[in-house]
């Protein structure tokens, strides 16, 4: 069972980046392509260098799979689904998200 929380507005999103929320303790990593009109939420922490910093990685895709670039030790990590691209038995957990009223909503498991 999970439920939707508010999150923030969609005016706090950064364009093709991405930012940190915290949301019932647990740092996420939310990421906004307005062109595309695609969101993404994974937990933030890295467990390579176990920081909370992948909201802080440069995004892209690799073979039309939208990533992120840890910023530390360059593993790539799947927006959709959290799964590290670099190493099949790592991948850090994805969130639903979705934008109702201009205002960001993540799922999460209760």
């Amino acid at each position: 069972m999970s439920r939707w929380v508010d999150v923030c507005s969609i005016d706090d999103l950064l364009p093709e980046a991405g930012i940190s929320v915290l949301v019932d303790g647990r740092q996420l990593a939310l990421f906004y392509f307005p062109l595309s009109n695609e969101l993404y939420a994974i937990d933030n922490y890295d467990p390579f260098s176990h920081t909370y910093s992948l909201s802080r990685g440069l995004v892209g895709d690799i073979k039309g799979e939208p990533m992120v670039s840890a910023p530390v030790y360059k593993q790539h990590f799947s927006l959709k689904s959290g799964q590290c691209l670099d190493d099949e038995t790592v991948k850090v957990e994805s969130y639903p998200v979705r934008i109702v009223n201009d205002r960001v909503e993540v799922s999460i498991p209760e």
